[in-house]
């Protein structure tokens, strides 16, 4: 059970990855353009599952008229193929009983972890995101806008890109460190809570650079850091942590301070295997 995101009035729909509602309350001052955070419940406990449970036949009129841009790899896992790969000897999951419209039902859609999987930090960087938001805001002008941005999620990378390193291997793997019990859980929600900070920092660029009446900020699924012995956000996990989403409603003008530039940060195209691997997930 959940609320559908079209369900809600929004022009723009900005989804931060595995985003706390807590974590983006500690934050919240700190920014302008986040005054209330409310909330809300998701359709789902993890990507896939809130893809599945999102975009479907009952919201077809709703989804013609939605560009989305998307730096999560999922997205290409259930249009494309249609179902889950084996996980841990499981049978595959066939998502055609979430009734999930076809790829080309959305207006338009721009799979960026494809083209643009940073080597480095093995996920499509937020800057990049912005930019991709900010070409279709302006050159496609859509009635609808989602712009799927995969922090905080893992990895956290925050901290690291602020700093011009490479990842170190709790930045990498973060909550799957506490849950092997290799690192403290402050020093893993750190780490978080800096590659929040990070993707709020570029969400002011995109609010500069867009037009539109209604901006909601949301997430697809939270993060478990122990509560109730999770770890992460496991698929049909009802904890509030994860389920309970944050709900942020802005507006945003195009002022014209930044100019995209979609090559920066192109990569060779990635496999989905590999993409999701990176993120944790295999």
């Amino acid at each position: 059970m959940g609320t559908n995101i079209y369900e809600r009035e929004w022009d723009v729909l900005v989804v931060l990855d595995a985003c706390r509602v807590d974590t983006l309350r500690e934050v919240a001052d700190e920014y302008d353009f986040i005054a209330d955070v409310d909330t809300m419940w998701s359709v789902g406990s993890q990507s896939d599952e809130w893809m599945a449970n999102t975009f479907t036949e009952t919201y077809r009129d709703e989804i013609e008229r939605t560009h989305y841009v998307t730096g999560n790899g999922h997205a290409g896992q259930l249009f494309e193929r249609g179902t889950l790969p084996p996980k841990n000897n499981t049978t595959p999951l066939d998502f055609s009983r979430w009734n999930l419209v076809d790829l080309s039902t959305f207006d338009a859609v721009d799979m960026v972890w494809r083209d643009y999987h940073d080597d480095t930090y093995q996920v499509a960087l937020p800057r990049v995101m912005t930019d991709h938001a900010i070409k279709a805001g302006r050159e496609n002008d859509p009635d609808r806008l989602i712009v799927h941005y995969m922090q905080p999620h893992l990895p956290y990378l925050g901290r690291a890109l602020d700093e011009g390193r490479p990842l170190t291997d709790l930045e990498q793997e973060g909550y799957q460190q506490l849950e092997t019990g290799d690192a403290d859980r402050e020093d893993v929600y750190e780490l978080y809570m800096h590659t929040l900070r990070l993707v709020l920092d570029d969400l002011e660029v995109l609010l500069e650079n867009i037009d539109a009446e209604t901006v909601a900020i949301t997430a697809d699924h939270g993060e478990a850091f122990g509560e109730f012995h999770a770890y992460g956000h496991p698929e049909g996990f009802p904890h509030p942590v994860v389920k309970q989403v944050p709900w942020v409603e802005a507006s945003a003008t195009d002022q014209r301070t930044r100019e995209p530039d979609l090559d920066a940060g192109r990569s060779e195209a990635i496999d989905v295997e590999e993409h999701l691997r990176d993120l944790g997930y295999r």
